[in-house]
């Protein structure tokens, strides 16, 4: 059990994640690329951590790791006390339907769909969704569900990507760079969303970045350096989205 603070509340509790010496090799013809070496890491229900690093330091290997898109070479990862590395590919399919929120840089939408079309993808093959109207609505963009991408400015199709995301309701929302194409102002529109989408469903939220300025809005800031993890930071103070700027 560990104790520190989650937003402005304490926490004495036991992981929801437990991270134990993971590590994952890619073999790359003959040469052997070690993403991971040996991590240990907790995050709890409820959390929003940010991930920092150089490209190549190991935050997306974790990220997907954790998300059920890739597998560990070795160690473990347990997930409310079930190896995922135990999991076959239909439980490990199942685990990332019902479980698992992604948003990613690139907002990868159906551009002959609407943003609530879009949305509805998700929705229709999960058990107990939020409606894509409620998703939409929680990001701001209930005035804007019937328009398709080409419609749509490059903040509001992330937007939308973000409530394709949480409609699923999901206990993890992952977002890698979900800024990274997107200027400061628009930036900072997104962050808004997706905090409050993580406010309001309690999603326990990893969040990579290279942006150092939105570490200011996690509860906690995990630094990564050469497939390890070299520093960890407790944010006593949260930011929200809108105090930012870079």
């Amino acid at each position: 059990m560990t104790a520190y603070m989650i937003g402005a509340q304490a926490v004495d509790r036991s992981p929801l994640f437990a991270i134990r010496n993971l590590t994952k090799v890619y073999q790359n013809d003959a040469i052997a690329v070690h993403a991971l070496r040996g991590v240990d890491l907790d995050l709890y229900e409820g959390e929003f951590v940010v991930l920092l690093g150089p490209s190549g330091s190991g935050k997306s290997t974790l990220l997907n790791i954790l998300g059920g898109l890739d597998i560990p070479t070795g160690g473990q990862v347990l997930y409310r006390g079930v190896n995922l590395g135990d999991l076959d590919e239909r439980k490990r399919t199942a685990y990332r339907r019902e479980t698992i929120g992604y948003v990613f840089q690139f907002y990868n939408l159906i551009p002959s769909l609407t943003a609530r079309e879009n949305v509805a993808l998700v929705t229709e093959i999960v058990s107990d969704p939020l409606s894509p109207e409620a998703a939409l609505g929680m990001v701001g963009l209930a005035d804007r569900m019937n328009h398709f991408p080409s419609q749509l400015s490059g903040g509001e199709q992330q937007r939308v990507a973000v409530a394709r995301a949480i409609a699923k309701k999901p206990a993890i929302l992952l977002c890698d760079e979900p800024t990274g194409a997107l200027d400061s102002a628009t930036g900072i529109v997104v962050l808004e969303a997706i905090q409050e989408a993580s406010r309001k469903l309690n999603t326990t939220t990893v969040l990579i970045t290279h942006n150092v300025a939105i570490a200011d809005i996690a509860d906690r800031n995990i630094f990564f350096a050469n497939g390890n993890i070299s520093e960890i930071r407790i944010n006593t103070h949260r930011r929200s989205a809108q105090e930012l700027s870079w």
